[in-house]
């Protein structure tokens, strides 16, 4: 060979694209095995086709060309509306066909117990692989069936079209459409996370309806058909339905100022709007809107840790496929020990995401029914979602490592994921939020926590450890000490961690898990700090078994 003789593909590893996202993840599949078993022949099809590279290549589209938001028509006229590239709508078609935003309802008259929750986190969980900006629509439209079921006219009226598996992006008055999609709008400018300082104004038009003034500083995903507002009234915030088109045709009174211009999570708009005498429905009770309000945010959190956890697993995936293929000095790098015990430790924390997610996604299943789920599910999911979009963007910059510069370059898969992880931990409640949270239950529903435990003890009792006495104790130095917060969330996370690996079978990845995390007292800051005592490599392919 020529020394100048291009070194085309040479030591680079194929194209990650091209394979079942679900058949080659083994913890997604025992976790539906136990979850939802009928759900695995569907999420195998799935599976299939977002592992497609014609669907990286959506994803791809849909970031590359970003969303334009057009205040104005040609001849002046206020005309509001956002313009997507089509990769982005050809996104929300299949995953509006799949039933991303309707599953756990559609089957359900009352609404007031869903099914199908751990099928469809499966299901975003693979989503997430490949495009995570546009379940952000389809996110929300989900979860505000958990709000609007407080407003009987109101779900009579939109719950056939929210659960309608289709997509119309058409600029039309709802009942017009063959679908519809629902967003939100809570932070204000000078309240951000405390929406009890909400300004914007309520005031009953005297016809049944209610008209809003004011503003909101984060609207995503503009072009939604609707979206839950909280709105002040006399008797306190509100909670209100505001169509963007009213039945009449007439365009309501939102007026978006702009479009934010985001680290990641580019295909998705994300807005700032003013309302200007608006026409919205006021749902539920006068004055709980928050309460009310926390029943839809409780949802788009497990949507929140179910989405990184997804983008962890694509980070795993994708830098374990790459030093399968990589040599470096005379071996191949997968057999570097050094590299080996990197990919064990972040595989470790991977299957420990993949299981708490289908683990809570299950607790919401059955949550209506039974009390002991009930109460997983309201400690867990503050607990859940603050551990996994904490560990998410630190996870992806280490599989970004592992690739070096190509992981670095936005020709890849993982320069995108690392910037569109931070914004799980964000939306919904960031980290102090979610440990706030987690403090509100254990002052007002002290019973969740002697719930939850049973579970926790009858995995870990076998370490010697008294997990509840310990548990409990640190719960009650919280309530003195709000500070600690955070110790107590992460000390519930990795506990559950644990658990929930070994609810699904994984009892190695479980007691290394518990031995690295929990027992050892090791101090870590970076992944690859497992000693010789821990087969690596084994842990590498129980994760992420070799390509067939």
């Amino acid at each position: 060979m020529h020394p100048f003789e291009p070194l085309e593909n040479v030591n680079q590893s194929p194209p990650f694209a091209g394979r079942n996202l679900f058949s080659s993840d083994p913890v997604l599949r025992q976790a539906i095995s136990l979850y939802a078993p009928d759900a695995a022949s569907r999420l195998k099809r799935s599976g299939e086709d977002w592992g497609m590279s014609s669907s990286f290549d959506l994803g791809r589209l849909a970031n590359e060309n970003a969303p334009v938001l057009k205040t104005h028509d040609a001849v002046g006229n206020r005309s509001d509306q956002v313009e997507f590239h089509p990769a982005y709508h050809a996104l929300m078609s299949r995953s509006a066909a799949g039933g991303l935003h309707s599953m756990p309802w559609e089957n359900n008259r009352d609404l007031f117990s869903p099914a199908g929750h751990a099928e469809r986190a499966g299901l975003l969980y693979l989503t997430a692989q490949v495009e995570a900006g546009h379940i952000c629509p389809l996110s929300m439209t989900s979860a505000s069936l958990a709000a609007i079921r407080h407003a009987p006219d109101l779900v009579e009226e939109w719950a056939p079209r929210l659960k309608t598996r289709s997509y119309d992006p058409s600029f039309r008055a709802p009942h017009l459409k063959t679908s519809a999609t629902i967003g939100m709008g809570m932070t204000e400018r000078q309240g951000g996370t405390d929406v009890s300082a909400t300004r914007t104004v309520a005031v009953p038009d005297g016809a049944g309806a209610w008209r809003l003034t004011g503003h909101k500083w984060f609207m995503s995903a503009p072009m939604c058909d609707a979206f839950l507002i909280l709105a002040r009234t006399e008797k306190g915030v509100g909670l209100f339905l505001m169509p963007r088109v009213l039945p009449d045709e007439t365009v309501n009174g939102l007026q978006f100022q702009r479009l934010k211009t985001k680290l990641g999570n580019r295909s998705n708009a994300s807005s700032e709007v003013e309302f200007h005498d608006a026409t919205a429905f006021l749902v539920g009770e006068e004055g709980r809107g928050i309460r009310t309000i926390l029943d839809m945010v409780t949802q788009t959190r497990l949507d929140c840790a179910t989405s990184s956890a997804g983008l962890m697993r694509l980070g795993l995936a994708n830098a374990v496929h790459h030093v399968r293929h990589r040599h470096v000095f005379r071996k191949a790098l997968v057999d570097q020990p050094i590299m080996q015990r990197v990919l064990g430790d972040m595989a470790l924390d991977s299957a420990a995401a993949t299981a708490l997610v289908m683990r809570l996604s299950h607790s919401f299943t059955e949550a209506a029914t039974n009390p002991s789920e009930r109460a997983y599910a309201r400690l867990m999911t503050p607990v859940i979602k603050y551990m996994i979009c904490k560990m998410a963007p630190a996870f992806l910059f280490e599989a970004m490592e592992c690739l070096g510069g190509n992981g670095y370059v936005e020709d890849g898969l993982l320069a995108r994921a690392y910037r569109e992880a931070p914004v799980n931990g964000i939306w919904e409640g960031a980290g102090n939020v979610m440990c706030l949270d987690l403090l509100r239950v254990l002052e007002e529903e002290p019973d969740c926590l002697d719930a939850v435990l049973p579970e926790f003890g009858r995995w870990l009792g076998r370490s010697g450890l008294d997990i509840a006495s310990a548990l409990q104790s640190a719960a009650r130095a919280c309530l003195v000490d709000p500070g600690s917060a955070r110790i107590l969330t992460e000390q519930l996370a990795l506990i559950g961690s644990v658990s929930a690996l070994r609810l699904i079978g994984y009892e190695e990845l479980a007691d290394v898990f518990f031995q690295t995390r929990l027992a050892s007292g090791q101090w870590r800051m970076t992944y690859g700090m497992l000693d010789g005592r821990y087969d690596a490599a084994r842990l590498i392919d129980t994760v992420a078994p070799q390509e067939r």
